[in-house]
This record gives C-alpha cells, structure tokens and sequence, in this order.
C-alpha cells in the first residue's frame, strides 16, 4: 500500500532546498561547468527498507527540469549492502546542489519505514497491527506517516481534526459532568453529540474497569495506556466477555519496544501504537554515488 503525493509536494521540497541552498551552491559554481551533465545512484549501505527514493527526482528537478530518473525503488523495497535504489540523469550541479536534501530525506524515512518492518515482523501471525502516533517532527508528518506505511504499519489519526480521542487531560477540564454522569461516560456522550456524524471516537484509559466501562459508553476504539501485558490481557478478556471486535476495537499503547511488542500482541489487543517508530527511528545509511566521478 502507497500514500499518495501530496499536491503541494513540490512547495514542501522547494522549502526543504531553499534551507540548504540559500542564495546558490558557491562551491559547485566554482569548479563545474554549467553544461556538464552525469548520473547519480541512490545506494543502500545497511539492510534496510526503502521509503522516499521516489523524492529524489522531484527534488532535482526543482533544479534542473531536465532531470531524469531510472530503476526507483518503490517504497516498501527491502535493500542490502550495495543495493540501488534509483538512478537520476542531470546536470552536476544540480545533483550536487540537491545532494543532502534528498538524501536526508530518504535516510530518514526508509529508517522509519525500516524500524516500523521491524516491529511488524515482531508481531507476525497475531491479530494485532503496528501503528504510528502524532509523534512526529512539525513539517514532516506526511511524510513520516508514509514511511510508516512503506514498513507495513499503519497510520493512527493524521491530526487533532480526523478522530476524538478522549485523554486523562481532557476529563481533566471537563465540567460539569451533566446528569450526574461521571466523567469518562459525560466525555464520550458530549463528543458523540458534538463531533461530526460518522467520526471514529477513542478513549484512553488505564485499567480494565474503565475500558470496560468506554466500550459500554459507545467508544469506537478503547486505548491502553501504559499497562503491562498482562494488565491488558486482563482489559481485553473483560472487554470481549461483553463486546465484539464489530463494536469495539483495543489498542495498546506505552512502553512498548521491540523486546515485549509480540507480548502485547498475544494478549490480545488488534492495535498497537508506538510512537518510536517515528520519533527514535534511526536513518539508515545511504549514498548518492556519482558516476565517473574522478578520486581526489
């Protein structure tokens, strides 16, 4: 599954240039010609997952229109050592002047993508799913949220705007609770009659009396916030004593890592979310080598 580019891609990479470029690549003006042209090729030098490769090209055609690229390596492409992941004809300065832009971009996103394949694989032959968090650096979130899905995850909500969920801090300030309500059945009650009709609603909760008690109160998806595996178990075996997967789906989320995701995934839950994936993933190692670029 790809994420579609988004119609202001070229803004957001002209913005991503402009920052590294400035007023012009002096050094490159210093020695190569104008005219002279080359190709470059994106190559992997760990194991990994690719995810944003399919940048490159767009990136230098900012700067020469002319450009073109070869044999790009779609997201989702495992790579090794040595492996290519997209070829680009243009003129020398353009590569150079579009060199780390581009490929800060795609050693940032195929680590996040390659990070995400990891937990994946971690919980492969459960019925729980990886998905992301807002965890993700401002400017970036598309973009993020694309490599997630090029590791096998899955995207959460995009923004405050797409899905209510309901946390600690929002009962926090909620008053009064109307009809003698307590506080986590007033929330969900007051989101169900304000939100737009159709929107999803999540509740986070702590224990399993209250997530028992948001699937009672209509939650659409009921967050485990920061329990043990076993704690969750606990959740999830109250929870479907009463409701289907239909109504309600469970979702864990805190202290989660590679060490004890499956752990989570075999107490049941059909969602797990882990903002690591995004916001601790580390890039991986890629080059840009140019051909018959001569030693110095």
């Amino acid at each position: 599954m790809s994420v579609p580019l988004p119609l202001d891609l070229d803004a957001r990479l002209r913005a991503f240039l402009a920052e590294d470029l400035g007023s012009g690549d002096v050094t490159a003006r210093c020695f190569v010609p104008a005219e002279a042209r080359c190709a470059a090729t994106l190559t992997a030098k760990a194991h990994g997952v690719i995810a944003g490769a399919d940048l490159a090209l767009p990136i230098v055609r900012l700067l020469d229109p002319s450009a073109e690229a070869t044999a790009v390596a779609i997201d989702g492409t495992p790579v090794s050592p040595g492996d290519s992941a997209g070829r680009i004809e243009a003129g020398i300065r353009a590569l150079l002047a579009a060199e780390r832009t581009l490929l800060n971009l795609a050693q940032h996103l195929s680590g996040i993508a390659t990070h995400t394949a990891r937990f994946v694989a971690a919980v492969a032959g459960t019925e729980a799913r990886i998905f992301d968090t807002r965890k993700t650096l401002p400017g970036m979130r598309w973009f993020a949220k694309r490599a997630v899905v090029a590791g096998g995850g899955m995207n959460h909500r995009h923004g405050l705007w797409d899905q209510v969920l309901i946390k600690s801090n929002h009962l926090a300030f909620m008053r009064p609770w109307p009809h003698g309500q307590r506080p986590l059945e007033a929330a969900i009650a007051a989101a169900r009659e304000q939100a737009p009709a159709g929107m999803k609603l999540q509740v986070e909760v702590f224990d399993a009396d209250e997530a028992v008690r948001a699937a009672a109160a209509g939650a659409d998806l009921v967050l485990l916030d920061n329990l043990s595996p076993v704690a969750v178990a606990e959740a999830v075996g109250k929870v479907r004593a009463r409701f289907p997967r239909e109504r309600v789906l469970l979702e864990a989320s805190g202290g989660i890592d590679l060490s004890n995701v499956r752990a989570f995934a075999l107490a049941g839950v059909e969602r797990i979310s882990i903002g690591a994936i995004t916001h601790s993933a580390p890039a991986l190692d890629l080059s840009l080598q140019f051909e018959g670029a001569a030693k110095a």
